[in-house]
């Protein structure tokens, strides 16, 4: 009996069990953090891409040229983003049908490679990033 409770008021070996209850909480949690982090960065790329797309084909004087200014910028800068594999974009410019003096590109991207999809905790976002940029040729 007194050996009994002699181990009950013991405290050596508590931080090695409160470490094993807490730990897998934890890295799961800042894994999920850094892949929420890697799939925000891919988001923001592809809206900075289609922005930066959207202003170097406002150059251009017909929807042709336009999407030809697109394509050359959107085929030159994907290269440079670590998170972006350049066969999933796709992109398209058109002409906003209500408005003549208004363009959009509009870039997919097929986030499913990310490593985000391994983390089976949190809810998830969509694996389809869609992003697009608006722009008024000419003036006001």
């Amino acid at each position: 009996m007194k050996t009994g409770l002699r181990l009950l008021r013991r405290k050596d070996g508590a931080a090695a069990i409160e470490f094993a209850l807490i730990a897998p909480l934890f890295f799961m949690t800042i894994l999920t953090m850094i892949g929420y982090g890697i799939y925000l960065s891919a988001s923001h790329t592809i809206q900075q891409i289609a922005a930066d797309a959207a202003r170097t084909a406002v150059a251009g004087l017909s929807a042709t040229e336009r999407h030809n200014l697109a394509d050359h910028y959107v085929r030159t800068m994907i290269e440079d983003y670590p998170f972006i594999n350049k066969r999933k974009v796709s992109y398209e410019v058109e002409d906003d049908l209500n408005n003549i003096d208004q363009f959009t590109v509009t870039i997919t991207y097929d986030a499913s490679d990310l490593p985000i999809w391994n983390l089976f905790t949190f809810a998830m976002p969509n694996q389809e990033i869609r992003r697009y940029a608006t722009i008024r040729l000419g003036g006001i």
